[in-house]
């Protein structure tokens, strides 16, 4: 087991799994821009870095010209709506209580005020120090500078903090900052671009963190 002063986590697909309604949302933007709904899938492919290139990535090249009314009907419809079908990630709430005395920030491309949102409406903001987000800083992973920020204020060196995610954003950052990283397969990012990744550690159920750090 390593031992790790810190843990940062990242949102969508690790701590809650939001796909269910980032989908309906941007397919409710997307028809109402009378442009082709798309396959679940396809969208969840589109996430990690942030709602401007998940809005840019379904509407698509040609309507790239569209993208501020595209925000705004998403935004809308996603802000009522981001929590119909939104639950924890199977386990994450056991590990937020196994590591309840370790200082832990949550770390997200999400916008800030949609993760505190999400975090509250699922009752696990308590558990965390802090939550970063798109907009908290100027930067955004997988910008070292994002991580440089929490290391410097919580006063951690690189080599004892650790990030748990499901997207190569989240490995990369790591990488970037020189921090410990964790792959988890089975969240919302693809398994595959993890494992060539290179991450620290794997998870395949996020119940393994517990093993793995201490």
């Amino acid at each position: 087991m390593k031992k790790v002063d810190l843990m940062m986590f990242d949102f969508d697909g690790t701590i809650a799994d939001t796909a269910v309604d980032l989908v309906n949302s941007i397919n409710y933007t997307l028809t109402s821009m009378r442009l082709d709904a798309r396959p679940p899938q396809q969208i969840i492919g589109f996430v990690g870095d942030g709602v401007r290139k998940l809005i840019e990535r379904s509407i698509g090249e040609h309507h790239l010209g569209r993208v501020e009314e595209a925000m705004t009907i998403f935004s809308r419809h996603y802000e009522k709506h981001m929590m119909d079908r939104t639950v924890l990630c199977r386990g994450i709430e056991d590990v937020l209580k196994y590591f309840q005395h370790k200082m832990k920030v949550i770390l997200t491309n999400k916008r800030h005020h949609l993760t505190v949102a999400i975090a509250r409406g699922l009752h696990i903001d308590r558990y965390f120090m802090e939550i970063v987000g798109a907009d908290s800083t100027p930067f955004q992973k997988p910008d070292r500078r994002v991580v440089d920020h929490i290391l410097e204020k919580y006063n951690v060196a690189p080599q004892k903090a650790v990030i748990i995610g499901d997207g190569i954003n989240d490995i990369a950052v790591a990488k970037n900052a020189g921090i410990l990283s964790c792959a988890y397969l089975n969240g919302l990012g693809d398994r595959d671009a993890l494992i060539k990744m290179e991450a620290d550690f794997y998870c395949e159920s996020l119940l393994d963190v517990n093993t793995l750090f201490q």
